[in-house]
């Protein structure tokens, strides 16, 4: 480490107090010592909340919460690190609100920041508390899915083909210009009158699904946490668009296939384990034996880009992809906002190999997906 690294870490260490010797902090660091602070900094200040309002922590909306607390420690701090300090708050301090307390879980409104905290401390409860946080889950992405599912399904519910004519009668199918062209022998020069005879309609079609799969890959890094949860209701209305073939894997060091789960997002979300290394090349290759018909399919790697493995490794497989004539689209984020943070280095040599990359709100993928399989 610089000299100047070292001082970060010993001012994350000894926090506040040392900031005249060791420096101030910004960015990254300044979250990871409030963090710190929110935890360990009850011992200097003799309570257990930041505030200091009980010596008993609580869910409530006005006051800073625990889920909040777990989802910036998760974002901010390698594995090895976020157990040490779950071990630090769960046996030295007692903070328990979301692995043992049933009654406090209940009275907790659902939301994102919610779920995210179950999914990052679901290991940790017992069957009581995991029964009650499932349906908090379950409320969670059936907001999610009353949000998305209609306007994503409406993208695949079919385009105008103008190249070619129908026999059904409906107004937004109407062809004007043909009808107007063919119907021109029945015009009227006395009463300056077109009369239409036939009118012409455009077909509207719908892609056919056994053409299509779509695979989606998703990275189960604890920064990923938005992604995942947005991935699994995407590819739950994914799997009830006809015109699909979906697949769900989750994927870090390790593989599992979700995509039996993939009408139950439920299900899926509660089989995530966030955290832990990376191995990007080994799903992209897991992908590759799951295509039927590469020039119809589509491989969605949702991921930061961290590769633990080597890089060239998963270069490799995205370029066979690529070159069999399969669509590889990479999303640094999947969620509402969009907001990527990944590798730019590794998203820059997939898209020299001629792949896509970007951030996508579920709409923005519906809309990439329903282009391509036009």
């Amino acid at each position: 480490m610089t000299p100047r690294e070292q001082k970060i870490r010993w001012r994350l260490i000894l926090g506040g107090e040392s900031e005249q010797v060791c420096g101030g902090l910004g960015g990254a660091d300044a979250e990871r010592d409030a963090t710190l602070e929110y935890l360990y900094g009850r011992e200097a200040r003799g309570r257990n909340r930041r505030g200091g309002k009980s010596d008993k922590g609580s869910l409530d909306d006005s006051s800073l919460t625990v889920p909040d607390w777990i989802n910036d420690v998760h974002t901010l701090f390698p594995q090895r690190t976020i157990e040490r300090i779950e071990k630090d708050a769960l046996e030295r301090y007692q903070i328990q609100e979301l692995v043992t307390n049933v009654d406090l879980l209940k009275r907790a409104e659902p939301s994102m920041t919610l779920l995210k905290a179950v999914l990052h401390t679901k290991h940790l409860m017992n069957q009581e508390v995991l029964a009650i946080a499932r349906e908090m889950v379950r409320k969670v992405v059936e907001q999610l899915m009353e949000k998305l599912a209609r306007p994503m399904q409406s993208i695949f519910l079919g385009a105008v083909d103008r190249r070619k004519r129908s026999t059904l009668r409906v107004a937004k199918n109407f062809d004007a210009q043909t009808t107007i062209r063919r119907n021109l022998k029945h015009y009227d020069s006395e009463t300056k009158k077109l009369f239409i005879q036939t009118p012409y309609f455009y077909s509207r079609i719908r892609r056919q699904s056994e053409k299509w799969q779509v695979i989606i890959l998703v990275d189960e890094s604890g920064s990923m946490a938005n992604s995942v949860i947005h991935s699994a209701v995407t590819a739950a209305i994914f799997f009830g668009i006809k015109m699909l073939r979906t697949h769900l894997v989750l994927f870090d060091t390790n593989i599992v296939d979700v995509s039996a789960d993939c009408s139950d997002p439920v299900e899926t979300i509660m089989k995530v384990q966030l955290g832990g290394g990376t191995d990007i090349g080994q799903a992209v290759r897991y992908a590759e034996d799951l295509i039927d018909n590469p020039r119809r399919a589509i491989v969605v790697l949702i991921t930061d880009f961290c590769e633990g493995a080597p890089v060239g490794l998963l270069l490799a497989a995205c370029k066979r992809l690529v070159e069999q004539g399969t669509l590889l689209l990479g999303l640094a984020a999947l969620d509402t906002e969009a907001k990527p943070h990944y590798d730019h280095t590794t998203a820059e040599q997939i898209v020299a190999l001629g792949g896509h990359v970007g951030a996508m709100t579920p709409g923005e993928l519906a809309a990439w997906v329903a282009e391509k399989v036009r």
